[in-house]
């Protein structure tokens, strides 16, 4: 359900030419970048990329990242990272800049599967030559980093999950929460973090059970019972695993309208997004938001940047 598909009749020969005489050229004519990258799916991107340097003795990224400026820059470079390669490079970059940006933590380790997480970190060793759960225990707090640490080991239980100890596990945890005595936290962490997403059912059918017995929906208690970021990402995690395409929807909807167009938020999301569930997305927008995800970058966007958006949201106006 992703906007961006392997581009039919692909020749990363052509391609690569095409990017050199705009990159190279006496003015970078962006339309050619925006043309070819955001068209083609990221293997074929990277074999543009190899294709380009066999060509020019150059490397793409570095050329974009001289040519380009500001957040169009950013989408080009995006598009050109393997999926594992970008969650960690937005990983670093939110660990390492200035301020912490812990929203994109809780964007990127709440949603992502065990082997997400394990490629992620292969190739944060690999990039910035440290260890990711490292750098969340040193920069990080609290409950909010506990689970942050325990969602970056990616040990999901794999597999069955006994349908009727959800019940069971519910009752615990609400008895925990009644008590306030700390243990709900540790309990909480232990059945988001450690079930797995293919342990869908029982995932949801606790989330019932607690409602049955406590007479809440779960991210209602939750949201009464924590606060900060820690509340934040239990939040985030019920809601990916209820619905992940719901979850960005609603992320993006609040990084451009909330935030003045948050836009590292909109641009990490749709390049992430972009050959997973950005349909979904786009559907889930419209249904919830009443205007249409292309809309609203329409009109919060302009110049290539927009163009660049646009391109990999998809679709003509008429379909929203």
């Amino acid at each position: 359900q992703g906007t961006i598909l392997p581009a039919p009749n692909f020749n990363p020969i052509m391609d690569a030419q095409l990017l050199g005489g705009a990159l190279q050229g006496v003015s970078c004519e962006k339309h050619v970048l925006i043309d070819i990258l955001t068209q083609r799916c990221n293997s074929q991107r990277l074999m543009i990329a190899e294709a380009y340097r066999d060509m020019y003795s150059r490397d793409l990224i570095t050329d974009l990242k001289e040519n380009l400026s500001h957040h169009f820059k950013e989408v080009m470079v995006g598009l050109m990272y393997p999926p594992a390669s970008y969650d960690a490079h937005e990983l670093w970059h939110a660990l390492k800049g200035v301020d912490t940006e812990e929203k994109c933590l809780i964007d990127i380790l709440a949603s992502r599967s065990n082997m997400e997480i394990f490629q992620m970190k292969e190739a944060y060793l690999m990039q910035y030559n440290t260890d990711l759960q490292q750098d969340i225990d040193s920069e990080t707090s609290g409950h909010f980093r506990d689970t942050l640490m325990n969602l970056a080991q990616g040990t999901r239980m794999e597999g069955y999950a006994d349908p009727s100890t959800a019940a069971q596990e519910a009752m615990i945890l609400w008895e925990a929460c009644q008590q306030k005595t700390g243990e709900h936290k540790n309990m909480l962490q232990m059945i988001l973090c450690n079930r797995s997403h293919q342990q869908l059912f029982f995932l949801l059918l606790f989330f019932q059970e607690f409602q049955n017995i406590s007479g809440q929906d779960i991210v209602d208690a939750i949201n009464e019972c924590y606060d900060g970021y820690f509340q934040e990402l239990l939040v985030a995690i019920v809601l990916c695993i209820r619905d992940k395409p719901s979850y960005f929807a609603y992320r993006l909807y609040n990084a451009i309208h909330d935030f003045g167009f948050h836009n590292k938020t909109v641009i990490r999301t749709l390049i992430a997004r972009s050959e997973i569930d950005l349909m979904n997305i786009r559907q889930r927008y419209k249904e919830r938001y009443g205007k249409s995800l292309f809309h609203d970058i329409k009109h919060f966007a302009s110049g290539h940047y927009e163009s660049a958006l646009l391109a990999i949201c998809a679709g003509d106006t008429e379909d929203y």
